[in-house]
């Protein structure tokens, strides 16, 4: 799954140590999303989208593998 989390945390000028003490999760942990190693629960991604009022479909692509 592709995110738009790198581009949306840097419009609003947040370190990703900035973010993840927002969301309450650990640096990697947002590194791990931005680089697409790690899928965000279903709870993390709900606060992810309400951090950057969006909705999660605008800030998730859920890619297939094949």
């Amino acid at each position: 799954m592709r995110s738009h989390v790198r581009e949306l945390r840097e419009q609003l000028g947040w370190s990703q140590a900035a973010l993840a003490e927002r969301l309450g999760v650990s640096r990697q942990t947002v590194n791990a999303i931005e680089t697409g190693k790690y899928d965000p629960s279903l709870p993390l991604a709900f606060r992810l989208a309400r951090l950057f009022e969006k909705n999660i479909e605008s800030i998730f692509i859920f890619e297939e593998q094949s």
